[in-house]
């Protein structure tokens, strides 16, 4: 399973560790990803979402119907 939030669409980034010595090897930042399940009220059923932290503010922000819906139209296009 891929690390991407399935809402802000958020991928690890690769950048460097840098010691005292300034010797530079590389890494990989993770995004911080949850497993969340997440009831929908209209269609009366539990979804999972794989989702960071900021796309779980966002969930708590505008609603997770407001963010299915916006899904739904990116995913059309």
């Amino acid at each position: 399973m891929a690390r991407i939030c399935q809402i802000t669409k958020k991928k690890p980034i690769v950048g460097n560790n840098v010691s005292h010595a300034n010797n530079k090897t590389k890494r990989r930042f993770l995004p911080n990803l949850h497993n969340h399940r997440i009831f929908i009220d209209s269609e009366n059923r539990w979804i999972s979402l794989r989702i960071s932290n900021s796309g779980l503010r966002i969930i708590n922000k505008i609603g997770i119907h407001a963010v299915l819906s916006n899904m739904k139209k990116n995913n059309k296009k």
